[in-house]
């Protein structure tokens, strides 16, 4: 059965392009160890909640879009493999001070797919 990474994140608007590039970039290598798809939204709408929302997730600011997105791997066993040769990759590792994003503020999780339809 597939095995599914999400992730939420507030990114800077400005820095649509920045992410994308880094996106691009994470894309191809989790790819190279085996998952099978990933998946980039930028937020287009997004509302703010009164209990809970994706903004008061990640705590977004002004000027802050939020990003959506999954990882499809084959397996819990493959996404654990795939996912540790992705994060000692040194393509993963860029300068702090160049990310386009606040990673402190992403939340992620892994799941098991209950239904596909």
């Amino acid at each position: 059965m597939t095995y599914v990474d999400g992730f939420v994140v507030p990114v800077p608007t400005a820095n649509c392009e920045a992410y994308r590039k880094v996106a691009e970039m994470a894309a191809g290598v989790f790819k190279e160890y085996g998952a099978l798809s990933v998946v980039e939204c930028w937020g287009d709408e997004v509302p703010d909640g009164k209990v809970t929302s994706f903004p008061m997730a990640v705590q977004r600011r002004p000027n802050e879009t939020v990003v959506f997105s999954w990882i499809t791997w084959p397996s819990k066993q493959a996404r654990d493999q795939g996912m540790k040769r992705a994060m000692e990759d040194p393509r993963m590792k860029p300068d702090p001070n160049t990310m386009p994003f606040d990673g402190q503020r992403m939340i992620y999780g892994g799941f098991e797919v209950l239904v596909s339809a």
